[in-house]
């Protein structure tokens, strides 16, 4: 679990340095991923403490109450058992056994009791075997045994006792408070006096009253002894998991075997086998909680999705923006290559242009004095052949010089012809050279040209040349049932495009990224590399766009963008 969890990390930091969309899209995970760590790491963290600390808050708030019921209860408790229980002791001390054997003298002890406190039921003298001598009560309890209760046992080593809550042969629940005597002459016997449990339900009703909260009597078996708002009524096994009974008041959470929790505070009542327990259920205690949990959810909720949304929106523009800027300068660099190797063969092309130069000069200035020379001679056979035979010499070292003189705009500023003209009547032109070469080759020649556009302010003869170079290429590339297709359009406010269209065999995506190199051709021995070359600087250097779209087996499509006027700042 931890190798993948680490593995899964490093694959998060693994970032490529190629300008590749998957290079972008990764570093735009792991920085996303990042920024929302770092944002909600502190948020979680907050949100747990703030949680906890206000469910300790409220532990507290709940806690304190239920102390200080069980402390009043005990409190009451301890009174009301010790002062009845001191009053059984007295009685017992103050009078004989022959006394309080007397049903008389023991019917007036009794009212006497009964007078001063409330609650006692009954009183009974109970003889070293265990059963009762006298009796003065509702009941007819008169010669019964007790020897086999627990009390009866508990009694002769303690001497008072204050027992569980008992049904007994009454058939009724009451509290049974026994106290021992030594009499003289080694004679032991037991005054019992009964409590009511009204009286102990009352004092619980009364004093530990608190809203909510449940208060009850279990002994040490856990058995109710008084009745529970949760748990039933008298007699019932309490299904909390209490601890052993404690002197101190001890507070906390527990839980019963449904899964239901409380909060409770226990002591247990001093003299007694008795537990006083104060409880109330987490449930109604923890609704606050509860709504403030929800809240702390939702907005933590809310707080992550926004913070998601504000990292992982914006950095996918971001990464956009940053790949955009990679390829822009992957595409200039790839333009700054491109112009050195221009800057390269222009160089080349200045050089050899100034060498043919020379020769050229001398061509035509040998063919004008042979001109001259026939002129001023008489008439001769065949003198007017001659004469047009010079000046194709002629005609010929102008087209040669023209040539050089386009190879010296690659190595330096030339001032192109500018002029306004009607690009239809130039493309028309140019289709016309060319026409017949099609038409041989069996190949569809046709022009879609837009009339209506404004006139453009540029170099009719270098554009020419630019058309004638990109349809002859097209009706060369085109096998025969080919078409080649001429469109001239508007492109915006600035620029008309000419698009050169073929049906031929097209080119792969590697010989298109070298098409305008110099010297590069895909017509092997039938060319020379500087057809599209040229093409291009003229294109750039008259202020306008060049490019090429093609696929294998489909064809090609030149797309030439002009400018309506070459604009002042060359690109």
């Amino acid at each position: 679990m931890l190798d993948a969890f680490v593995n899964g990390f490093k694959r998060l930091w693994e970032v490529s340095d190629d300008v590749s969309p998957q290079r972008y899209r990764a570093l735009g995970r792991l920085l996303s991923s990042l920024m929302i760590v770092v944002s909600v790491a502190p948020l979680l963290v907050l949100s747990w403490i703030n949680y906890n600390q206000y469910q300790a808050s409220m532990a507290r708030e709940i806690e304190v109450p239920l102390r200080d019921v069980v402390q009043r209860t005990r409190t009451a408790l301890e009174v009301l058992l010790g002062e009845r229980l001191s009053t059984v002791s007295l009685i017992s001390e103050a009078y004989s056994f022959e006394k309080l054997a007397s049903d008389g003298d023991l019917a007036k002890i009794f009212h006497a009791m009964r007078s001063e406190f409330d609650g006692f039921v009954d009183l009974g003298l109970i003889n070293e075997e265990g059963r009762q001598v006298a009796y003065v009560g509702p009941y007819e309890l008169k010669n019964v045994d007790y020897s086999d209760q627990p009390w009866w046992r508990e009694v002769q080593v303690h001497r008072k006792v204050v027992s569980d809550i008992l049904s007994g042969a009454r058939g009724t629940p009451h509290l049974v408070l026994a106290v021992g005597h030594l009499g003289e002459g080694g004679r032991s016997w037991v005054l019992k006096a009964t409590i009511e449990t009204r009286q102990l339900d009352r004092l619980l009703a009364t004093v530990g009253q608190s809203g909510e909260t449940d208060i009850f009597l279990v002994n040490r078996e856990r058995i109710l002894q008084t009745a529970s708002a949760n748990f039933g009524g008298l007699f019932k096994k309490c299904p909390l998991d209490l601890p052993q009974a404690s002197w101190n008041i001890t507070a906390g959470r527990v839980s019963a075997p449904d899964g239901s929790r409380f909060a409770a505070a226990y002591a247990s009542v001093p003299d007694t086998n008795l537990m006083l327990v104060a409880v109330k259920p987490e449930a109604d205690f923890m609704k606050p909680l509860s709504a403030l949990q929800t809240d702390i959810l939702l907005v933590l909720a809310l707080g992550v999705a926004l913070i998601f949304v504000m990292t992982v929106v914006p950095m996918k523009l971001l990464m956009k923006r940053l790949q955009a800027s990679d390829e822009r300068r992957v595409a200039v660099f790839a333009q700054m290559e491109h112009t050195q190797k221009l800057s390269s063969i222009g160089r080349l092309a200045a050089g050899v242009a100034h060498e043919v130069n020379n020769p050229l000069a001398i061509i035509n200035e040998k063919s004008g004095l042979a001109l001259d020379y026939i002129n001023a001679a008489g008439d001769f056979p065949r003198k007017e052949r001659v004469a047009e035979l010079i000046g194709s010499i002629g005609q010929a070292v102008d087209r040669a010089r023209g040539i050089t003189h386009r190879l010296l705009g690659f190595s330096r500023r030339m001032e192109a012809n500018m002029q306004q003209m009607q690009l239809a009547e130039v493309i028309e032109e140019t289709i016309s050279f060319v026409e017949r070469d099609a038409q041989r080759r069996g190949v569809a020649l046709t022009a879609s040209l837009d009339r209506g556009l404004p006139e453009v302010t540029s170099d009719r003869g270098q554009l020419q040349q630019v058309f004638l170079n990109l349809v002859g290429n097209a009706v060369q590339a085109t096998a025969e049932g080919g078409r080649v297709e001429v469109t001239l359009r508007g492109l915006d406010k600035d620029f008309v495009e000419v698009a050169v269209a073929d049906t031929g065999c097209g080119m792969s995506a590697e010989v298109v990224s070298h098409i305008f190199e110099p010297f590069y051709t895909t017509k092997k021995e039938n060319g020379h590399g500087l057809g599209l070359f040229i093409t291009y600087g003229i294109v750039r250097r008259l202020g306008g766009e060049i490019s090429v779209e093609s696929e294998e087996g489909k064809g090609t499509a030149f797309r030439v963008a002009i400018p309506y006027v070459k604009p002042e700042k060359q690109a």
